[in-house]
């Protein structure tokens, strides 16, 4: 699913240089539930962020689904990030002036979705356990039912991937382990692969596999028989 060799990312220049990623070999299959983890200032985010296509490396390359997407024009990594990719990021990112119905299926109308994607949004809401409150805002939720929402959305294409940048980091841990069983229900019930890049120390019982970064390149690589 993504096949990543030999990325590197600088950021500034000269004396004021930070070496982000120092030359990344990564591969993840279809179907994993990854977590990319390290200290602060590890690159985990970067890296998260350029396999995601929102950010690009100064070498490497990244092939996602066998497509060579670095290649790809601006216009052309916008539509393959909205078609094929979905992220969910540690701020949620709900528009206050529409409904979590409306919140979620603003994806599939920008994709140019046929009229089923109210349908579709609905299915996903139950799914992450908020089927009666369609007709909520944002302000009338708390903010684990918010990052439930911010899910639902990033499903509403039927994305290849599931990026995830700090998920829980904004939630207690009630709501925190709620969108981690979530995940995790995602994945085990419906096959959907999911890189999530975590601090938390406690997050790696949930996922199948553990990539630590240390200093810009992959330090360890641990795949988990918990949830197999």
């Amino acid at each position: 699913m993504i096949f990543v060799e030999n990325l590197y990312k600088t950021y500034g220049h000269d004396s004021a240089a930070t070496h982000a990623l120092k030359g990344v070999d990564l591969e993840v299959k279809a179907g994993e539930f990854a977590a990319i983890m390290g200290r602060s200032g590890s690159g985990k985010s970067t890296l998260l962020h350029i396999l995601g296509l929102l950010d690009v490396p100064n070498s490497g390359s990244v092939l996602i689904d066998r497509k060579d997407v670095l290649k790809l024009t601006e216009g052309q990594k916008a539509r393959f990030r909205l078609a094929e990719l979905g992220y969910v990021f540690q701020e949620y990112s709900l528009l206050p002036e529409m409904t979590i119905l409306e919140n979620v299926y603003i994806p599939a109308v920008c994709l140019g979705s046929e009229n089923g994607y109210r349908k579709r949004a609905a299915e996903l809401l139950e799914i992450v356990g908020l089927g009666e409150r369609l007709k909520h805002y944002p302000n009338e939720i708390s903010g684990g039912e918010q990052q439930r929402v911010s899910i639902a959305r990033a499903l509403i294409n039927r994305p290849k991937i599931l990026f995830a940048d700090e998920p829980t980091a904004s939630l207690d841990i009630a709501s925190a382990t709620v969108v981690l069983e979530l995940f995790k229900k995602l994945n085990k019930e419906m096959g959907q692969t999911i890189l999530m890049v975590t601090h938390e120390p406690e997050d790696e019982k949930h996922v199948d596999r553990v990539i630590w970064l240390k200093d810009g390149i992959i330090d360890k690589d641990i795949k988990s028989n918990i949830n197999l």
